[in-house]
């Protein structure tokens, strides 16, 4: 009896005592800096690490002045030890972790968007309608006000 009391004892306090599995995701970008949210939720500047609870796909947002925001998706995956099952006997174990590790490429964004200064001219003149049939870029003209008529009423 005593023995069949002190092997509960036992493995009560291994299953409450130990540890639960320590699960984080690392981000990481280039250039570091960058804002990243995680399910629409900021989790801080790159390289960042945050505590997450449940595997699967994540959507992304990467931004940092003077580089095209990145938005995608990227999947924490477990490890064969956290599928129902084993998973009972490895949050038993003190000191487990589960670390996830995603890096992403940052693109310069072009100043003024595409084509730079020229690339905004045209643009531009897209809009106004500065543009000839054989594609080259005519300046508008502008308008000049109309002469003052004169009084000839007066002597």
């Amino acid at each position: 009896m005593r023995g069949i009391a002190a092997l509960s004892l036992g493995v009560w306090a291994t299953l409450t005592g130990a540890g639960c599995v320590q699960r984080t995701i690392t981000v990481t970008s280039e250039p570091p800096g960058a804002l990243v949210s995680l399910n629409d939720v900021e989790v801080g500047r790159t390289p960042v690490t945050t505590d997450f609870l449940f595997y699967g796909v994540y959507d992304v947002r990467l931004t940092l002045d003077g580089y095209t925001p990145l938005r995608t998706q990227a999947e924490a995956e477990a490890p064969w030890w956290d599928y129902p099952g084993p998973d009972l006997f490895a949050e038993a174990v003190p000191g487990l972790k589960s670390e996830v590790a995603w890096h992403f490429e940052l693109e310069p964004r072009e100043p003024l968007g595409p084509g730079g200064p020229d690339g905004l001219l045209q643009r531009a003149a897209r809009v106004q309608g500065g543009w000839s049939d054989d594609g080259a870029y005519q300046p508008p003209v502008p308008e000049t006000a109309p002469e003052p008529a004169e009084d000839t009423d007066q002597p």
